[in-house]
């Protein structure tokens, strides 16, 4: 990878709040996992996702209330990663923006810390879409999706126990397996709405658990890593 561009991570809210307990194991090694980095040149942009907490929000309101709108449910969603990513800034904050992107109408002018943390932005949209638009805006070398999904399976491995890991495939190819439609709450490798942009602004991203000896493959330039890149072609 490019250390001379950003690198965009979306963090998986499964990996900060599992179950509804914050994770502070993970957390921990992660925070030195990316201060090591900062410290060798690398610069970031930490994407924090709703996870368990966000789907116990919206599972409950819909107990309580019946039929909600897909408005109100992606606020709840909304709202749980602006609390994980307060938390995240919170980790970082000697080295990260004091602002937390919120509104990615509003971008960071003259930046100068090498770390940046963004929750959602707003309904229709999930944190991996966001992803895609700071890559975008602020010229990212690579996104890497972390979450609780090692990687893209060749068919859904809920349903079907002999589903098997693909290493490498296309937006195309991905689109198909997944299907076209944003749902709030959906447990997916890669959002279908960020799935078509990333494919229309000719991005790759990078599929993975939270095993940092194995991201650290994939900082190192090494193919073997665990995991999926999705590429245009």
């Amino acid at each position: 990878m490019d250390k001379s561009k950003p690198v965009i991570i979306s963090l998986g809210g499964s990996l900060v709040v599992p179950n509804g307990g914050i994770d502070s194991t993970f957390l921990s090694a992660f925070s030195e996992f990316i201060r090591i980095k900062i410290t060798l040149g690398w610069r970031f942009f930490i994407v924090v996702g709703g996870g368990a907490t966000a789907r116990m929000y919206i599972e409950g309101a819909r107990a309580i209330v019946g039929s909600i709108t897909d408005w109100d449910l992606d606020w709840l969603g909304i709202h749980t990663t602006r609390l994980n990513a307060h938390l995240i800034r919170t980790i970082f904050q000697d080295v990260a923006h004091p602002r937390i992107i919120e509104n990615y109408e509003k971008k960071i002018e003259d930046l100068k810390e090498p770390l940046v943390v963004a929750s959602g932005w707003k309904p229709g949209r999930s944190t991996d879409y966001d992803a895609i638009i700071l890559a975008r805006d602020y010229g990212a070398g690579a996104i890497i999706n972390m979450s609780n999904i090692v990687s893209v399976c060749d068919k859904d491995p809920n349903r079907y126990p002999d589903a098997k890991p693909v290493h490498q495939l296309t937006w195309e190819k991905f689109q198909e397996l997944i299907g076209t439609e944003w749902h709030p709450g959906s447990n997916v490798p890669f959002d279908p709405i960020a799935t078509k942009l990333a494919h229309e602004l000719g991005l790759s991203v990078f599929i993975v658990g939270s095993d940092l000896e194995n991201l650290e493959l994939i900082f190192s330039g090494k193919s073997d890593f665990v995991g999926t890149i999705i590429t245009p072609e």
